[in-house]
């Protein structure tokens, strides 16, 4: 029997190294004209001369071009490796307001690209004693907040331009801004105007940080050191006061706004539910005070009574470690229907109501205590969330035009025995550039003058100013 078996598998052995070598033999002619592992690389891309800048792990190319550069009918200069091809026809013209996407095929390899072209703004920079300005090169404007009682008649702008771009008045010159100023920009012989606007907080005001901390040098959350370093900074009647102050019968008759941030944790502190506390702030408010709510604190407007019972934000979150905002996009608001709002005068905008709070890979803790309209209390929509309120909604999210999906900006208007209140309750509010879990610094947040300008004129509008 064994015989039997090693003569059978002698004859089947040779069979198959015959078939192997029959195949091998096909194989070898049917590739012979095939080029295998050959480079399917974009080795130059050029747009009037400029070349791009070519990640070819990533598949990505930027061309960065001089202001004033006209790129709806382009035809750029390509480059690819030897007996490559691309799925576009790249001889032909193209509209780079919108990206290129083309695959580059060789061989048995291929390659996706994506195209952006960027053309440079005029205005670089703007800063006036060392503050800078946010630029809204959409609607051509520079908008700015210099510390109170700063002199407007006689400031010297440094303004940091593209080249080959002039600007007049011209950087460093003395100039009155107690009213919008026109800058004359010019570049290959065209010009346009952009208006600047620059302010100054309201004087007189006085603007009360409340905190947990028994003195304003013993905070320790970072944001709330941020937020309150500004405060301080930008208005001359600000003071700090206490929860334990409070109780212990601080005056608060001479206070305009009271503005509450914290970030320190989801749960509201004990003190604040005390009844020594929410009384003297209920007072605070039927006597004409005002109510600035931010982070954390927008959950307060259950306890002190300004929304009914169990109607106060219903979507609290929030208390992990930093990490970057790295979905590609920056987190942002809509405001649409509000435009004319005074909390929003002056925010840089991506389009028409819409700003940008947090830029794209910023570390954020994303301390957020907002309502979730449809999906939770019943609401439906932002009509039912009024009805059931009684406040008013002045921002959602980025993407929801009508305000019917999120409040992330509220307002609890006068009344005939209580003042204003303010919320502003997204995660993107966030003074403080964190460091993540590594110990990394963050980058810095690009859209900060929006915040900055969201609370002072949150502030102002509260003190009726």
């Amino acid at each position: 029997m064994r015989k039997i078996i090693t003569k059978n598998w002698t004859k089947l052995s040779l069979i198959f190294a015959l078939f192997f070598v029959f195949t091998a033999c096909e194989n070898s002619f049917d590739n012979a004209n095939l080029e295998l592992n050959t480079p399917s690389d974009v080795t130059s891309f050029k747009i009037n001369g400029v070349a791009g800048e070519i990640d070819q792990k990533l598949g990505k190319i930027t061309v960065t071009l001089p202001y004033g550069t006209e790129i709806t009918a382009v035809n750029p200069e390509v480059v690819l490796e030897a007996g490559a091809t691309s799925s576009v026809d790249l001889s032909q013209t193209f509209n780079f307001n919108n990206a290129l996407k083309f695959r580059v095929v060789n061989g048995n390899l291929y390659k996706d690209y994506t195209v952006s072209v960027v053309v440079l703004s005029p205005i670089k920079t703007f800063t006036i004693n060392g503050v800078t300005a946010a630029i809204n090169h959409a609607n051509k404007t520079i908008t700015m907040v210099l510390p109170e009682n700063t002199d407007l008649t006689a400031l010297k702008p440094v303004i940091e331009l593209t080249q080959g771009v002039s600007i007049s008045p011209s950087s460093g010159a003395t100039i009155d801004f107690s009213n919008p100023v026109t800058f004359v920009v010019t570049a290959n012989g065209k010009s346009v105007n952009y208006t600047a606007n620059v302010g100054v907080p309201v004087s007189g005001l006085v603007v009360a940080f409340l905190g947990t901390a028994a003195t304003r040098a013993e905070i320790t959350n970072m944001d709330e050191i941020t937020a309150s370093n500004w405060l301080f900074e930008n208005f001359n009647g600000a003071k700090y006061i206490s929860f334990g102050d409070i109780v212990n019968g601080t005056d608060l008759s001479g206070i305009d706004v009271i503005w509450w941030h914290f970030d320190s944790a989801t749960n509201l502190p004990t003190e604040a539910f005390k009844p020594a506390v929410t009384q003297a702030l209920q007072a605070f408010r039927a006597n004409g005070g005002n109510l600035l709510l931010t982070s954390f604190a927008s959950q307060y407007v259950d306890a002190l009574g300004i929304v009914p019972s169990g109607k106060g934000p219903n979507n609290v979150f929030g208390d992990f470690l930093p990490g970057g905002w790295v979905d590609g996009n920056s987190w942002g608001m809509s405001f649409r229907g509000h435009e004319t709002h005074p909390i929003f005068d002056g925010l840089t905008t991506y389009e028409t109501g819409k700003a940008y709070l947090l830029q794209s890979g910023t570390y954020r803790l994303n301390h957020t205590a907002w309502w979730f309209v449809p999906e939770w209390g019943g609401y439906v929509n932002g009509e039912g969330w009024r009805n059931q309120t009684g406040g008013i909604n002045l921002a959602s999210e980025g993407w929801d035009d009508n305000l019917d999906g999120r409040v992330t900006i509220a307002e609890w208007p006068n009344t005939g025995t209580d003042k204003n209140v303010v919320v502003i309750s997204m995660g993107a509010y966030d003074w403080y550039n964190e460091t993540n879990s590594s110990g990394v610094p963050s980058q810095a947040n690009e859209f900060i003058t929006n915040i900055k300008t969201l609370t002072q004129n949150s502030i102002n509008y509260l003190a009726g100013k």
